[in-house]
């Protein structure tokens, strides 16, 4: 008579293997912050703190053709002065669902918005805005929220 006897480890291991492939897993990716029941990937019960660029360090314009770049932060105080008004906002294709809040703080100088790639679209419009946008010290723009749809900017005021 042959004896076929299998390890111990082998059959540990063999009967792991079968009952992942008898009950597959699924994976809920589900981060709840403040909660023990999350209801979307993301579920904040409580405050919300960005980062904040430009105060109480100004974040300065640039001058024509050399344009002060935002690529970091999330709100930021842009401060336009004479001579220097000029921002840029990365290429839109490289940061897909990227999310600014821009504010110009200047009272009395208006800054000028460009982008490395893409352009600018109002919040309910399919006709780009030329570049650049212009952010007034006091009007409507003053302060924009501009989306990456991984394409082009849409701002928001």
């Amino acid at each position: 008579m042959i004896n076929f006897s299998i390890p111990r480890a082998m059959r540990s291991r063999f009967a792991v293997f079968s009952l992942l492939l008898l009950f597959p897993f699924v994976l809920i990716a589900q981060v709840g912050i403040n909660t023990t029941t999350p209801l979307s990937t993301l579920d904040l019960n409580g405050n919300l703190s960005l980062k904040t660029i430009g105060i109480p360090t100004p974040l300065l314009g640039g001058p024509a053709m050399a344009a002060t770049a935002i690529n970091d932060g999330v709100y930021l105080s842009l401060t336009p002065i004479a001579g220097n008004t000029e921002f840029y906002l990365p290429n839109a294709v490289s940061v897909p669902g990227r999310i600014y809040i821009l504010r110009n703080i200047s009272n009395s100088i208006n800054a000028t918005l460009y982008t490395a790639g893409g352009q600018f679209f109002a919040k309910d419009s399919n006709t780009a805005t030329p570049a650049p946008l212009t952010m007034p010290a006091n009007a409507l723009l003053k302060t924009v929220i501009v989306i990456s749809d991984g394409a082009n900017w849409t701002y928001i005021f």
